[in-house]
C-alpha cells in the first residue's frame, strides 16, 4: 500500500534517503525543540552543547531550511521547524513502538476502556497516546467522554468510567482516588513577537502586571491563575476572558495582551500566522501537572490496567515532558 502523503512513514523513507541525516541528529533536534534551550538538550542527551549545535546546523544545511530562531533566552522553532518537528516526533514514536512491539505487545488483548478527559487534555495531550496504544492493541476499544474535572471525579465515584485524565494541579484529590502524575508542564509568558518584555532573559509577575492580560477560562484556568498571582500579592490586568485557545492565540499574536500558560498547549503561531513567543518566568510559578485518576480499591479489566501502565511508562520514558516544541 502506498504511504499517505505527509505520513510519518513517507517522511521516514525521505529521511533515510538523505544520507547526511542520522537518527541521532533527529533526537538532538527534538530535545532542543522540546526543551527550548541547547544547554538543556545537551544535558538530556549527555553530550556537549557544541555537539547539539553542530548537529542542528548540519541538519539545517542538509534540509536547506532554518529550523530555529536563536534568542538570548533560548531557541524557538520557525514555522518550517515546527512542521518538521511534528513529523520527526511521529517518526521517533513509531520507531519506539516498532522496536518494543515484538517483545511486549499483547496481541490478543481485548476489552473496552471507559475513559474521560477534560477539554485541554483531549485537544493537546491524549489523542497521540491513544493512537500509539491502539497500534499495539488494535482490539481494545475506547469509550471516550469529554467532561470537566468535577464531572470526571463524580463519574469515577459512580463507577461510570474506569479512568480519568485531569489537571491534577487544579485539585486536592479525596482519599477515594488513586492517581499518577504523567507530566509536569512549566508555565511561561506568551507574547507577540517584538513585545517589550521579550527583550529580557526572563520576566516577573510584577512586570507582566503592567500589560493587558488575556485570561483563558477552560479547565479552571482562571482559578489556577489566581492562585499564583495571589501568592505573589499581585493581580493581572485582565483585558479579556475567553474559553477559546485559538481566540487567545489570535489576541496575543496581534498584540492585544499577554498571558501565562503551560508549554503543553504552546504553539508558535496563531491561526492568522502571527508569531507568539515564550519567555521564562523568574517568579516561582508552579507547573501544570497532568495525571490519571481512578477509584481506589477497584479491580480493573486487563485492558484498563495495561493502558494505565502504558500511559505511566510512556510519559516517564519519553523526552517529551512538555517543555514543549517551542
Amino acid at each position: 500500500m502506498a504511504a499517505r502523503p505527509g505520513s510519518s512513514w513517507e517522511v521516514f523513507i525521505l529521511i533515510v534517503g538523505l544520507q547526511n541525516i542520522s537518527l541521532k541528529q533527529l533526537r538532538y533536534f527534538v530535545a532542543a525543540a522540546e526543551g527550548g534551550r541547547l544547554s538543556s538538550a545537551a544535558t538530556q542527551m549527555h553530550v556537549s552543547q557544541s555537539t547539539i549545535t553542530t548537529a542542528i546546523l548540519n541538519l539545517e544545511e542538509t534540509l536547506q531550511t532554518q529550523l530555529f530562531i536563536r534568542q538570548a533566552h533560548g531557541v524557538i522553532l520557525t514555522a518550517e521547524g515546527n512542521r518538521f518537528f511534528l513529523r520527526v516526533r511521529q517518526i521517533l514514536d513509531a520507531l519506539e513502538d516498532a522496536v518494543s512491539d515484538p517483545a511486549n505487545a499483547e496481541r490478543n488483548l481485548k476489552g473496552r476502556i471507559r475513559l474521560a478527559a477534560s477539554y485541554t487534555l483531549l485537544g493537546y495531550f491524549l489523542p497521540a497516546l491513544m493512537g500509539r496504544f491502539r497500534t499495539r492493541h488494535p482490539d481494545v476499544e475506547f469509550d471516550l467522554v469529554d467532561l470537566d474535572r468535577t464531572e470526571i471525579e463524580a463519574s469515577l465515584e459512580a463507577g461510570e468510567i474506569d479512568l480519568g485524565l485531569v489537571i491534577l494541579s487544579n485539585t486536592t484529590l479525596s482519599r477515594q482516588f488513586q492517581h499518577s502524575v504523567l507530566i509536569r508542564s512549566r508555565r511561561q509568558l506568551w507574547a507577540a513577537a517584538g513585545h517589550p518584555l521579550l527583550s529580557q532573559g526572563g520576566t516577573t509577575l510584577a512586570d507582566i502586571a503592567n500589560y493587558p492580560y488575556i485570561q483563558i477560562t477552560v479547565d479552571e484556568g482562571e482559578l489556577s491563575t489566581q492562585r499564583y498571582w495571589q501568592a505573589a500579592g499581585l493581580e493581572p490586568n485582565i483585558a479579556f476572558r475567553t474559553s477559546s485557545m485559538e481566540a487567545l492565540r489570535g489576541l496575543i499574536g496581534h498584540g492585544f495582551g499577554v498571558t501565562i500558560l503551560s508549554d503543553m498547549v504552546y504553539r508558535p503561531w496563531s491561526l492568522e500566522g502571527r508569531r507568539i513567543e515564550c519567555l521564562p518566568l523568574l517568579d516561582p510559578v508552579p507547573p501544570m501537572e497532568v495525571g490519571l485518576i481512578w477509584q481506589d480499591n477497584n479491580e480493573h479489566a486487563d485492558c484498563v490496567e495495561t493502558f494505565k501502565q502504558f500511559m505511566i511508562d510512556t510519559c516517564a520514558n519519553s523526552s517529551e515532558q512538555f517543555h514543549s516544541a517551542r
